[in-house]
């Protein structure tokens, strides 16, 4: 290997170390949260998910203290069985425990010459118990979180055992309508679909229209109202959600989904203009000349020509819009509010002021990622060449 080749190996390092970081960067918390989302909440609320394929919890404790008399499996004392749910009832908690682990039996200490373990330690050891008797059955993967999250369930347990134990406090009505439920992850991913799909077709179309024309079309003050779109991109969206609420207050648009389509129509379309006239601006004018001769006329042109050659551009513009709307709470908040909530208003909701419920965060957030994710693939073949839309001329 001549020091060329080293040299190029050598140099070549920094970039793909650089990758690799950035990757894990992303990946680490992405696949944490997958697997907080799959992990029953008792266990999410006591460990991470990096302990997701350790013991469970007080197995080590249990194995310190009572293993050698009781056996792994707590059955080697036939008149102190551990697996039976029954005496174990007897120790719900730490002090019960630690008072009948002092007690003498025969005259001799309960944990012959083992030390009495501490609070902590027995209150590990009692919630082991707990499974080892069959008294708490926790799995070690669950999709109740996802369950939960869709149905909008905000109780102690989940939701599919308050429908089997008939706990109907919590208006609940056991069936595929809860999947409609206001409080639930259903309801506001409908709600979402419903404002994205439209605030991302509108732009496109629009701005497909107006690309062409400041490309293709000579009109008085083309390149100065070209100029001021470019310009619009500048305009922070925050400074105009008070007047347009009020002029939706007055149109009677506040809290309608055709108010938060033209209000993100109108914020998208500076850039999309902008991309889809530079881009249709780099395609060869003989190829339109030629059509022109021909006969065709600006709108079949339009169809026959631009659209097609154009679909780089046209799915970059779509991917962008999309996880735009998808992502936005902003808007959402201002102008549908929690009447009818979005994924994004929903997610934040998810946990309570106590702070509880934020394992049906994990699997909201979730599986609000996986329509972007199926529509950045489906898109991925255009997606760099429409980011190089009109860089290069010819």
């Amino acid at each position: 290997m001549n020091k060329e080749r080293i040299n190029r190996i050598l140099n070549k390092i920094p970039i793909h170390v650089a990758i690799i970081g950035l990757c894990l960067v992303w990946l680490i918390p992405t696949f944490g949260l997958l697997i907080t989302s799959v992990r029953p909440f008792q266990v999410v609320n006591d460990s991470g998910w990096w302990t997701v394929l350790s013991p469970p919890p007080g197995s080590q404790d249990y194995a310190q203290y009572c293993a050698s008399c009781h056996g792994t499996d707590g059955k080697a004392i036939s008149t102190a069985d551990l697996s039976n749910p029954d005496l174990v009832g007897k120790f719900p908690r730490s002090l019960q425990l630690l008072a009948a682990l002092r007690k003498d039996i025969n005259g001799q200490p309960h944990m012959g010459d083992t030390p009495v373990p501490d609070p902590q330690a027995a209150a590990d050891i009692a919630t082991y118990l707990k499974r080892l008797s069959g008294i708490e059955v926790i799995p070690r993967f669950t999709i109740d979180n996802y369950i939960d999250a869709f149905m909008g369930y905000r109780g102690t347990t989940n939701y599919r055992n308050a429908c089997a134990t008939g706990q109907e406090a919590l208006d609940l009505n056991c069936n595929l309508s809860d999947f409609f439920n206001p409080r639930g992850m259903g309801r506001a991913m409908l709600n979402t679909l419903g404002v994205t799909v439209p605030a991302t077709i509108l732009p496109l179309l629009f701005a497909a229209f107006a690309g062409y024309a400041f490309s293709w079309l000579d009109f008085k003050g083309r390149q100065w109202l070209f100029a001021i779109l470019v310009g619009l991109q500048v305009v922070p969206l925050q400074m105009t959600l008070v007047p347009i609420s009020k002029i939706y207050a007055q149109l009677g648009l506040n809290g309608t989904f055709l108010g938060v389509w033209l209000f993100h129509t109108g914020f998208g379309l500076p850039y999309a203009i902008y991309l889809m006239r530079n881009f249709l601006g780099s395609l060869p004018r003989d190829l339109f000349e030629s059509a022109y001769l021909d006969g065709a006329s600006h709108w079949t042109a339009f169809i026959r020509l631009a659209i097609p050659l154009a679909t780089p551009a046209i799915a970059s513009l779509a991917i962008f819009q999309f996880l735009w709307v998808w992502n936005d709470l902003l808007v959402a908040l201002v102008f549908l509010g929690g009447t009818t909530p979005v994924l994004t208003y929903q997610i934040a909701n998810m946990v309570t002021s106590l702070g509880s419920g934020w394992q049906l965060t994990t699997a909201a957030a979730f599986v609000s990622m996986i329509i972007p994710i199926i529509v950045f693939f489906g898109f991925q073949r255009y997606f760099v060449r429409g980011l190089l839309a009109g860089s290069v001329k010819g």
